[in-house]
């Protein structure tokens, strides 16, 4: 199994920043893609930025320039820095993890979630 476990959300003026965080634990091979979701009220799970095992990021119309996410391999972490922030970026936050684990009869793919992270922008 693969755990992880956010931090970094909060209530926040329009035009301030936060900086979430999103920690994998388990018996961890390798991680492909780490990303970040949010859920607004009534709506569906987007998703807001991701980045693969080579650096490589996407990032929502809607975020890039103000949004920026990063990734510690040593710590299976990611951060998603968010900065300029407005009252529509208002969601629970959710980071998902893909890769592959190591289990009792060998290695298999994994696809986890975190339990989610509120932020809120006031206007």
């Amino acid at each position: 199994q693969v755990q992880l476990a956010e931090s970094g959300g909060g209530l926040v003026q329009a035009g301030g920043s936060l900086r979430l965080s999103c920690s994998a634990s388990g018996t961890i091979f390798s991680i492909n893609t780490m990303a970040w979701y949010r859920q607004a009220p009534g709506k569906q799970r987007d998703l807001v930025a991701a980045i693969d095992s080579g650096g490589n990021t996407y990032y929502v119309d809607s975020v890039k320039g103000r949004f920026s996410v990063s990734r510690d391999n040593e710590k299976n972490t990611v951060f998603l820095q968010m900065n300029s922030l407005k009252p529509e970026d208002t969601a629970v936050y959710y980071c998902n993890f893909k890769g592959v684990r190591d289990s009792w009869d060998g290695r298999r793919d994994f696809d986890s979630w975190g339990q989610g992270t509120q932020v809120t922008v006031s206007s």
